[in-house]
């Protein structure tokens, strides 16, 4: 629990939550909003000093395409302490941090099922859709941004590590989708910058990189340094290091390929990330944008995302096969010692790598008496069960975090066969949106899923 030594300064009780260090890069003017700090946050960490309110929640959606491999997958036993199968072996140290839900259907009353579509739709809006073209309602990420969204920069940011901008799960209707944001470069400058009216164009990245927003912002972060106390002041440098170590790595994806010979590539390693749907190129893109998310929410610059690791037909490839993500799933025979495709499931297992990594920067960005991940609720899920049959129920689904308290963690839920649209309605109720029922036809409900909530 946070303790703070002693009363706060003069200096640092004039300071608010909205407070941020502003300068130049050029003719590019930049901001870098700052963290909740002890000086923003009461005695014990668990409310803002300004106005005694809970810490805000955020919300998020991450979608991963074509499904799972049931017998690698699925845990055999249920509730608390359960096992963690090969495939999602890489989530078992980040337990703590996530449900899972399998077993529930989608149920579609005669539509039609629509490969790698229905089952999304269904999951995001409630309602399976008549053709590929129908988007039956507004995605439950919207209604949310709606309450709480308004009260940031930006009501929502989503971002599809694919690099494709027509990569969004997140609509209104089939004439509205929200745009995502591909590129991580574009992110930071949408973050971090504003282009005075006399420059009359953006500054170039590669400049902002090197020369860091940071550079800009020196005086007023020297400024506000000496109005902080001892554990502010090292929470501000930890923050600002953790921007200049971003800023780096997004350098380095800019550099182009070293065609000299003096420094040859890594055996395998990509030239950059630039357009291409090479695994290592998609998860450089991924890891990138969810380090920017993470700053988002904790400077309080978003409280709405949407991340899309790979679409619902995956085109992700490797070096070495002639086959994209997607093929694979219907041309690969099974493995007879083990019963599934082993080449599709090494592309789920990349995918669930990915989502470690996500669900890691939540946990690991501090905020007030605990960290980032405690104050967010996000919703993870993917189109269907088996890539190969096209089989919606027992699509697979995550939650992570602890929603401000308001949920449990560190459980295995199996659905029975139950709708799947009871976590959208649970999602929906604990992120405090007054909805007495969910969904449509056989997809209606109006029952929480109890065995998570506080």
């Amino acid at each position: 629990m946070l303790i703070k030594s002693g009363r706060l300064s003069e200096q640092e009780s004039k300071l608010s939550r909205r407070s941020v260090l502003r300068g130049f890069v050029g003719a590019s003017a930049v901001s870098v909003p700052l963290p909740l700090l002890n000086c923003f946050l009461s005695d014990s960490g668990a409310a803002l000093a300004a106005t005694g309110q809970a810490l805000p929640v955020r919300f998020g959606t991450w979608f991963w395409g074509l499904g799972m491999n049931r017998r690698v997958f699925v845990p055999k036993k249920i509730g608390a302490d359960f096992d963690f199968p090969e495939e999602i072996s890489v989530l078992e140290p980040l337990r703590r941090h996530l449900n899972l839900f399998t077993g529930f259907s989608v149920p579609i009353d005669g539509n039609p099922n629509l490969c790698h579509y229905s089952g999304w739709v269904a999951l995001r809006c409630g309602a399976t859709p008549k053709s590929r073209s129908d988007l039956p309602g507004e995605s439950l990420d919207n209604p949310i941004a709606e309450a709480i969204g308004g009260r940031t920069p930006f009501r929502m940011i989503n971002v599809a590590a694919t690099g494709n901008p027509r990569d969004s799960y997140s609509f209104r209707n089939s004439d509205s989708v929200n745009p995502p944001e591909i590129s991580a470069v574009d992110l930071y400058q949408k973050m971090f910058t504003k282009v005075s009216p006399e420059a009359g164009a953006a500054a170039d990245p590669r400049m902002l990189l090197r020369r860091s927003v940071l550079s800009g912002v020196a005086e007023d972060a020297r400024s506000l340094s000496r109005q902080l106390g001892a554990e502010d002041r090292s929470k501000l440098d930890q923050f600002l290091t953790s921007v200049r170590e971003l800023e780096t790595r997004l350098e380095w994806q800019l550099a182009p390929a070293d065609v000299s010979g003096v420094c040859p590539k890594a055996p395998g390693e990509p030239n950059s990330v630039g357009v291409g749907l090479d695994y290592r190129l998609v998860e450089s893109r991924h890891t990138a944008m969810a380090d920017l998310l993470v700053l988002a929410l904790a400077c309080n610059k978003t409280s709405v995302f949407n991340v899309l690791y790979s679409n619902s037909a995956s085109l992700i490839t490797r070096e070495g096969l002639d086959s994209v993500h997607h093929n694979i799933t219907h041309e690969e025979l099974y493995d007879p010692k083990q019963g599934i495709q082993l080449q599709s499931s090494w592309f789920l297992r990349e995918s669930f790598k990915a989502f470690a990594y996500f669900i890691g920067a939540l946990a690991r960005q501090t905020e007030g008496a605990g960290s980032l991940i405690d104050n967010v609720l996000v919703y993870a899920h993917s189109d269907n069960e088996d890539a190969k049959t096209h089989v919606l129920n027992g699509t697979p689904m995550f939650t992570v975090g602890r929603a401000g308290g308001r949920l449990r963690t560190g459980l295995h839920i199996d659905g029975g066969g139950d709708v799947a649209t009871r976590l959208g309605y649970t999602v929906q109720r604990v992120m405090g949106l007054p909805v007495a029922e969910w969904g449509v036809g056989s997809l209606r409900t109006n029952r929480e899923i109890t065995e998570i909530l506080v």
